[in-house]
């Protein structure tokens, strides 16, 4: 689990900049160190390696000792670079002496994701490299070169994307327990960062860590275990979160010194392209997560009574949200994440419409881009995708202008940024919450809820813009599951696996379900295939373990 040596990356290019230095670009910016190999020189000359990225992060050097071919590589830290300054090489560097190793906690990648869409599959990539560069010692840390610290609240924002990519069941079994551990006993505040308190930045949504990442990991992995070792923890955060909840049901915070409350403890959103939600707004919103979580987790364990309990508070909470944030004369809840958690929550059927029709021109009016910060770009491309509006999702993570992840890319990024116009630190993950749209919706791979750890797996694909082909792959609890398609004008070829103990629910997109075809084979009482409707477009079937092959007229 603690880091290791997980990458050897070699030289991209390397150049003389004069008088022994060298300068060299390994493509990609990582967590790690340089290693120098096989040096020959006279003993006490000095090789100064300078680590270069957009934060000092700190050099080392090596002094040879002569006598023959050395190698040297740091030990007891790491650094943050992509590229290198070497100062004092004995003769020509060449490219065999030299390897960029990264390190990072011990943790198998099992999720890929691919697709016909190359901006796509470079923003999926930047991201899973940010989250390597950030885990280290059994924590996922905010930056991995200026603050190194274990923000919960960047955590839980990214915590689902991490379970897409990664087997992280020890991972954040080891960080959970840390958080837990990490709330005060006196009052159930969960600071906003563990094992230890972070200078700066956090707030409600910070603290929710301990609600949504047991939640979350039960869902992926299925253990019950997780659920039951967190759920006193669960109801002492909501005990906390309601000792700022007004009589109307919405939470603001002053926390945690009510004489001389500190701003950078309070946050709501952070980190957006224009202006910030209203905090009660936000705080509210994870009030109501929280107590949903919390309901649900109740109801598992058995605990009927508290789960009402929970489940009441969670109702109640989303009323409040409703009519405090509700513009009836505008029809909206307003921009910059709204909108986006109101439709996460659930609207009126009434208010739906309207509420849709602002998202829209909210979206419009930036120009197809997001509006959002961490939180609510976690759900901006899933609320879209759920809504109707999978359209306006595509145009908005295809963008390549400023605020989108293609912007970055454009300006030469490997990893994800702090800050959607590129200020503060070039290498943090927490803004990947919002790409569980590639795995989710676009390629279409969805837990359910009531048979979690891929009991049944919900495959829902959602073509959309000029995609022609999109794929995912994860190993589940019961093996490896995976889901392909691809489609031309008029045909739609869908491919899943389906691991041993497991079943499916599957949405073929379809005209009707009269020609679909699996395997080549005409679907009928006899197949091990049973066709349950039709719904919205799609052909709706059910399937044991094992693999299958559809194919539909669009």
């Amino acid at each position: 689990l603690f880091r290791s040596v997980m990458e050897k990356l070699v030289p991209k290019k390397i150049v003389s900049i004069g008088d022994g230095k060298y300068r060299v670009d390994f493509g990609q910016e990582i967590s790690g160190w340089l290693h120098l190999l096989n040096i020959s020189g006279e003993a006490g000359r000095k090789i100064n390696i300078r680590y270069i990225c957009e934060s000092p992060v700190g050099d080392n050097s090596y002094t040879l000792k002569g006598g023959g071919p050395e190698s040297y590589a740091a030990r007891f830290t790491w650094f943050v670079f992509r590229e290198v300054e070497i100062s004092g090489w004995p003769g020509e560097l060449k490219p065999d002496q030299l390897m960029a190793e990264a390190v990072y906690s011990n943790i198998e990648t099992t999720g890929i994701f691919e697709s016909s869409d190359t901006l796509f599959n470079k923003i999926n990539q930047i991201w899973v490299r940010s989250q390597k560069d950030n885990m280290h010692g059994g924590i996922a840390s905010d930056c991995p070169h200026r603050e190194r610290s274990p923000y919960t609240g960047d955590g839980q924002v990214s915590c689902v994307t991490v379970m897409h990519n990664f087997d992280a069941t020890a991972f954040y079994s080891k960080w959970i327990q840390d958080i837990l551990g990490a709330q005060n006993p006196q009052t159930g505040y969960v600071p906003n960062g563990a094992p230890w308190q972070p200078g700066c930045g956090g707030g409600v949504a910070w603290g929710a860590a301990i609600n949504i990442m047991p939640w979350e990991f039960y869902l992926h992995y299925g253990d019950i275990d997780m659920l039951k070792n967190n759920y006193a923890g669960m109801k002492e955060y909501i005990r906390y979160m309601l000792t700022w909840t007004n009589k109307e049901g919405i939470m603001f915070s002053q926390a945690p010194d009510t004489a001389n409350p500190n701003q950078w403890l309070n946050l709501g959103d952070w980190a957006v392209p224009d202006k910030l939600p209203p905090d009660n707004m936000v705080h509210t919103f994870y009030l109501w997560r929280c107590a949903d979580f919390t309901s649900k987790t109740a109801k598992v364990l058995g605990y009927k009574d508290e789960a009402k309990k929970y489940a009441y508070l969670a109702v109640k909470t989303k009323k409040a949200f409703q009519n405090k944030f509700y513009d009836k004369e505008k029809g909206t809840y307003g921009p910059f994440g709204g909108n986006i958690f109101a439709l996460k929550m659930g609207v009126p059927p009434d208010q739906r419409p309207s509420v849709i029709a602002a998202l829209k021109t909210d979206i419009a009016a930036n120009g197809g881009h997001l509006d959002t910060g961490i939180f609510g770009t976690q759900f901006f491309f899933e609320v879209l995708a759920e809504n109707g509006m999978q359209d306006l999702a595509f145009e908005a993570m295809n963008k390549k202008t400023k605020p989108s992840f293609g912007w970055w890319i454009e300006q030469g990024a490997t990893t994800t940024w702090e800050q959607w116009d590129g200020t503060g630190s070039r290498n943090h993950p927490m803004f990947g919450g919002a790409i569980t749209w590639f795995y989710r919706e676009l390629a279409g791979m969805n837990i359910d809820p009531l048979l979690p750890g891929y009991r049944n797996i919900i495959v829902k694909p959602q073509p959309t813009g000029d995609i022609t082909f999109a794929s995912y792959s994860n190993e589940t609890p019961n093996g490896m599951a995976a889901v392909s398609w691809k489609k031309n004008a008029d045909r739609f070829n869908l491919v899943i696996k389906v691991p041993v103990g497991s079943t499916s629910t599957v949405y073929v997109p379809a005209l009707n379900a009269k020609n679909i075809t699996e395997s080549g084979k005409e679907i009928n009482a006899k197949s091990s295939v049973s066709f349950l409707k039709m719904e919205n477009g799609y052909a709706i079937f059910s399937t044991g373990s094992g693999d299958y092959s559809f194919d539909s007229q669009l």
